[in-house]
């Protein structure tokens, strides 16, 4: 067997308390055959099933034999419908037709003869990738040995399985109704399974529901690869030995090859490939082929192509040495989620390495303790013309066997980062804000849709979901290769419910979502009407009826040239400054409009008040503070805003305007705070206190006036 082949038994229990599964047992099995003739198509599997009635079985299928059973006896009800052989179609097509057993099975003898095979097939030398693969329920009870207990059975079992480095995946599949069954059994068997895990490499989960089924059999083998053997270097004198291996990778489609069919149906060594040639020709002569000696990079600088050699090129690339060092530690809330890039590796010390082991461990053990995490510079492999600075998270185990590690994640540079100012729900008019009865059906909706509720089993766990793009691929690929012809199925109901709503939840839950439907009041947006006129067909009928069909186009055709005569606002304007403000806000074609529009409103507010004649155009300017605060709040702009206040008030100081000052104060307007803007500077009691009270003897006019300077001094720069 090759060195990255693999050998899987399939052990599934086709007893009655299955049957209502088999369906969906049918089709992950189906699956995983359908990934190795894709991705290892050199693998091989046997399949062997429990629960079956032997002597109807043997009758109907009389190529299946139970070897263990005729050499040494027992194993009854146990089947090896099929021995260790390399993958084909065939394979498929039988395992989309399971038999229903009659009798209840013992997982522990099916077991047992799914070890023989691999043992008779690649003998104890073979160190080939072996693998046991289980489904059952777990509730049918266990027959008791000829010696000792169930216990002693299974660790003899569990012992022999390390010894053969053999590995095996144990899916309990328990729908709801399983749980109302003999729990004194099912108690049992899940201590038996539990000595599996804790005594060989077996993995054991459990799982509720077909979706959670799809994705609880693992069926791609990937073999772990290490991107980085080295030194992580603490400093110049402490160096631990590492092994980087990547946890998480993106699973993507698998590559398409282009194939010709042009090769005689008679040959049968043609390998129908494509080899595709390129012939670089000149400008100048068409027919002319320039050869590689005569072919240069050049790279766009401007409107020109600067021409750059190979030799250019390697001088100028950087070449750091492979290495991983540290640069240092810091708290682990100043490094958020959302800096993470790419995929995830994990550090582990290098094997049978103890003082590496050990070193490894303590660091892990200190930074979970003070709650830190460690900067770290990495480069995987000599000449790697790339340096990635990343994140090292400690990764304790609860495990005795297990040793402790780190997660890894790149964090980006300043050119990778990405500012999006997103202004606040709480900064918006109350009037765009939801009310207490909008917020109870919406708080509702949510409770209603959630996949983790409460004291229940996750809906659509992340280790157990399958990509429904990928699992859909995989079974039309098998389904065209038998028929060519065949069109795309419908979607599968398994993988229906990973990609739409739940039906059964909607429909139990109709009120809730017709409470959201009305307490929420839908209206049209005029600005996203078009104007683009509508075809009627001209009626048939009276005069009367074709003449009032004339004066309704006529006027729709007014209206729709209205709409489309109005020009966007480029500037603050006198008529209507507030609209045009908030119109000019708006515009995202260009950034230019959003400093554009404050500049523009802060023109027009001195202008009424400089030239306002005994107040009458206080109310007017009041306004348009109004609106320049507010967009200033949701553009994340609190100091423009603040540095024109603190202007307008020294100006109005100077030119005797104090008016207009004690006019803001009588409407409680003051500066943007810390609170309403994040990035504003002014803390809430500064900003009611900035403004001058209505009455102010001469002593008090002097002392706010210095408060109004100091104030202002924070944002004009002064001391």
């Amino acid at each position: 067997m090759a060195r990255n082949k693999e050998a899987v038994v399939l052990v599934i229990d086709v007893g009655p308390s299955m049957h209502s599964v088999l369906p969906e047992i049918e089709k992950v099995c189906s699956l995983l055959i359908q990934k190795k003739l894709v991705f290892s198509r050199y693998d091989e599997v046997g399949f062997v099933l429990f629960g079956t009635a032997d002597d109807l079985y043997m009758y109907f299928f009389p190529d299946t034999k139970n070897e263990l059973k005729e050499e040494i006896g027992g194993y009854e009800h146990v089947t090896v419908l099929r021995n260790i052989k390399v993958v084909d179609e065939d394979l498929v097509d039988a395992l989309q037709k399971l038999p229903r057993g009659s009798v209840p099975g013992d997982f522990l003898d099916a077991i047992v003869v799914g070890m023989d095979m691999l043992i008779k097939k690649f003998g104890q030398t073979n160190k080939a990738k072996k693998r046991l693969c289980l489904i059952t329920n777990a509730l049918s009870l266990i027959k008791d040995p000829f010696e000792g207990t169930k216990e002693d059975q299974v660790n003899t079992i569990a012992t022999q399985m390390t010894a053969q480095g053999m590995k095996m995946d144990c899916v309990i599949v328990r729908m709801k109704q399983d749980w109302e069954t003999n729990r004194r059994i099912m108690e049992e068997n899940d201590f038996l399974m539990s000595v599996f895990s804790n005594k060989s490499s077996s993995k054991v989960v459990y799982v509720e529901s077909p979706t959670s089924l799809l994705g609880a059999l693992r069926t791609r083998n990937i073999s772990p690869v290490t991107i980085y053997r080295g030194d992580f270097e603490i400093s110049a004198q402490l160096k631990i030995k590492v092994w980087v291996y990547k946890k998480t990778s993106e699973e993507k489609f698998p590559t398409l090859k282009k194939y010709s069919d042009k090769a005689p149906s008679t040959d049968k060594f043609a390998t129908h490939e494509i080899k595709v040639d390129y012939e670089y020709k000149s400008i100048e002569d068409p027919n002319k082929v320039v050869p590689p000696e005569q072919r240069i990079k050049g790279f766009q600088y401007g409107p020109q192509v600067v021409p750059i050699s190979s030799a250019e090129l390697e001088a100028v690339k950087f070449k750091p040495e492979k290495s991983v060092k540290l640069l240092g530690f810091t708290d682990a809330s100043n490094v958020m989620r959302h800096y993470y890039l790419k995929d995830v590796n994990i550090f582990i010390a290098e094997p049978g390495n103890k003082k590496a082991i050990l070193a490894l461990s303590a660091l892990a053990r200190a930074m979970k303790e003070m709650n830190k995490v460690a900067i770290v510079r990495c480069v995987w492999r000599q000449g790697q013309g790339n340096v990635v600075v990343g994140v090292l998270t400690p990764n304790v185990s609860d495990k005795d066997n297990t040793p402790d590690s780190f997660y890894f994640n790149i964090l980006p540079f300043a050119e990778d980062v990405r500012e999006f100012q997103f202004p606040s729900f709480s900064n918006l008019p109350s009037s765009m804000q939801p009310n207490e009865k909008q917020q109870d059906a919406a708080d509702k909706l949510v409770q209603m849709l959630d996949l983790a509720p409460p004291g229940k089993q996750e809906v659509l766990p992340p280790d157990f979901t399958p990509n429904p793009v990928l699992e859909r691929y995989y079974r039309y690929l098998n389904l065209k290769s038998k028929h060519p012809d065949a069109a795309v199925p419908p979607l599968d109901e398994t993988l229906r419910k990973i990609t739409e709503p739940d039906v059964e939840l909607v429909s139990r839950n109709k009120s809730i979502i017709e409470e959201l439907c009305r307490s929420f009041e839908l209206k049209d947006n005029p600005k996203l009407k078009k104007s683009a006129r509508r075809i009627k067909e001209r009626p048939s009928g009276s005069d009367e009826e074709r003449e009032e069909f004339d004066k309704d186009a006529d006027v729709k055709a007014i209206d729709s040239m209205e709409y489309s005569a109005k020009t966007e606002v480029e500037k603050v304007g006198d008529v209507n400054p507030v609209k045009d403000f908030e119109e000019m806000m708006s515009r995202r074609d260009n950034p230019k409009w959003i400093s554009k529009a404050i500049q523009g409103m802060k023109n027009k507010i001195f202008d009424l008040v400089e030239n306002s004649c005994e107040g009458d155009t206080f109310h007017k300017a009041l306004q348009c503070l109004v609106a320049l605060r507010k967009g200033c709040i949701l553009e994340q702009e609190p100091k423009q805003f603040n540095d024109f206040l603190c202007h307008l008030s020294k100006f109005c100081q100077e030119k005797d305007l104090r008016s207009f000052c004690l006019y803001l104060t009588s409407h409680e307007f003051t500066l943007i705070t810390k609170a309403e803007a994040p990035d504003s500077e002014i803390p809430e009691h500064e900003a009611r206190s900035f403004m001058v009270k209505p009455e102010l003897d001469s002593q008090n006019m002097k002392s706010e006036a210095k408060a109004e300077d100091d104030i202002m001094s924070i944002y004009l720069g002064g001391k």
